[in-house]
């Protein structure tokens, strides 16, 4: 192994390293569900192939010097016993108990003497075996992720066994809606040379409020985007925000046919990105309503993150992404009428620089002492009310280890002081939703992934009503 005395974290991965707090952890996490039961020697077997051959999976993060610079150092040797834990859950292992481990292993974080990542093989879910993976986003985004774990799959029981087996490090599989907000890669030095500039004018406007209009005139490409995104208004106060909690709260959805979104995507003229967007505002709308909450005209934002990785090359970590924050309209009944405003407002931000903007931000950010990052971060909390992000996966199933990968799922971090997570992935013709909580803000997420099979529902009546008349 390379660099025994380690390199500085980039500026983004520093970013999301500080960003860690007990009521905050800064993970990823997902399961895999595997068809057939697994040895677990076999899934170390995998693991070393495929994680390990990657360096940050054998690297612990170290705090260097006087100002306790974030350094990746070589680890001597994995601690097996930590990073690959097996659990037997009680009886035939119901979803209900893997469920209960799921939110309390999400409640946990890392051990930081460690590398940072941990997974729980449990041996007796069902007839088959779980994966329940997490890993510090400082090590890479959800998209490289997602890209890592299925570059360790492969077409056929045979040869996901084979030991000879190299990783392939072309596969790609990097978010929808990142699709459809490409932008060129050589933007990303242009927005980072704007926000390091803007970023010491915003640490300016929170130690001296009154500067605020002299920073928002700065004349510079990308400073008015940049403007926009500091200085916008908070989100109004629903149920999902509040002063977080350590324990956390995790739900996913049965699978939901693809064709049949494909189906409500092509008679209403949107996208699939859309009818799953509009099924999700109007599962937080009927779960805001049974909380009491007003929803008239009702607005607030999602953070969306959007992939700026050069496609086909090979698999890179750490953190490449931007954020857009898409408008959700809550206050819409309509099914109908809220996929066409979802599309309206995703068509409006599609030649948007904010993706751009918000990479640059997150890398003068991580340039910034400690303190002022994470009073940046909260402000920018208070102004979005979720994350969420759509990630394609194979259209084809794919066998791990051995057995059939019959289905995935994963969560976002919540980060920025946020309470609600939205995941959603697709595999293999079907789709599947998941939801991140904080359980002192939505103890019951159950609740939400219920009204958005409802949502969808009542989409497809719509559908079958248009198809009889």
């Amino acid at each position: 192994m390379s660099n025994p005395k380690g390199e500085p974290l980039t500026n983004v991965d520093a970013a999301w390293y500080h960003m860690e707090d007990p009521a905050n952890l800064m993970m990823v996490s997902g399961i895999i569900v595997l068809k057939d039961p697994v040895a677990i020697d076999t899934i170390q077997s995998v693991i070393e192939r495929g994680l390990l051959s990657f360096d940050r999976f054998q690297q612990r993060v170290v705090e260097v010097g006087v100002m306790k610079t974030p350094h990746w150092q070589d680890v001597d040797q994995i601690d097996w016993a930590y990073h690959l834990v097996p659990v037997r859950l009680p009886g035939q292992g119901s979803r209900e108990d893997l469920n209960a481990q799921v939110n309390a292993y999400m409640s946990q974080g890392l051990d930081f003497s460690q590398p940072l990542w941990q997974i729980h093989f449990f041996e007796n879910v069902g007839q088959g075996s779980v994966l329940l993976l997490r890993v510090h986003h400082c090590i890479a985004d959800g998209m490289a992720l997602v890209s890592v774990l299925l570059s360790m799959t492969a077409n056929s029981a045979t040869s996901s066994l084979a030991s000879g087996r190299s990783i392939d490090r072309s596969v790609h599989y990097v978010s929808a809606i990142g699709q459809l907000f490409r932008q060129t890669s050589n933007a990303l030095g242009k927005a980072s040379k704007v926000t390091g500039k803007l970023i010491k004018g915003y640490v300016n406007t929170i130690i001296h409020p009154s500067r605020i209009l002299d920073f928002a005139k700065i004349g510079s490409e990308g400073a008015a985007t940049t403007a926009k995104l500091l200085f916008r208004q908070q989100d109004p106060t629903t149920s999902f925000k509040g002063e977080l909690g350590i324990e956390k709260r995790a739900a996913w959805s049965r699978p939901v046919s693809l064709d049949r979104v494909k189906t409500i995507r092509r008679v209403t003229g949107s996208t699939v990105n859309d009818v799953l967007l509009a099924a999700m505002s109007g599962a937080l709308r009927r779960y805001l309503v049974s909380r009491g909450d007003d929803v008239t005209g009702l607005d607030f934002h999602a953070a969306v993150p959007v992939n700026l990785r050069d496609g086909g090359h090979e698999i890179t970590l750490g953190n490449q992404f931007g954020l857009v924050f898409l408008c959700l309209p809550i206050g819409i009944e309509d099914p109908l009428e809220r996929i066409f405003e979802v599309r309206a407002r995703m068509e409006s931000l599609k030649n948007s620089p904010e993706a751009i903007v918000s990479f640059g931000l997150l890398k003068a950010v991580g340039m910034t002492p400690v303190d002022i990052q994470r009073a940046i971060v909260n402000t920018f909390g208070i102004k979005t009310t979720c994350v969420m992000t759509n990630v394609p996966g194979p259209k084809e199933k794919l066998f791990l280890a051995g057995s059939q990968l019959e289905s995935m799922m994963f969560w976002v971090p919540l980060s920025g002081r946020v309470g609600l997570g939205v995941s959603i992935l697709s595999y293999a013709g079907e789709v599947r939703l998941g939801i991140a909580t904080d359980a002192g803000l939505v103890p019951d997420p159950e609740s939400i992934i219920d009204a958005f099979h409802l949502e969808l529902a009542d989409m497809w009546r719509l559908y079958e009503d248009v198809e009889h008349t």
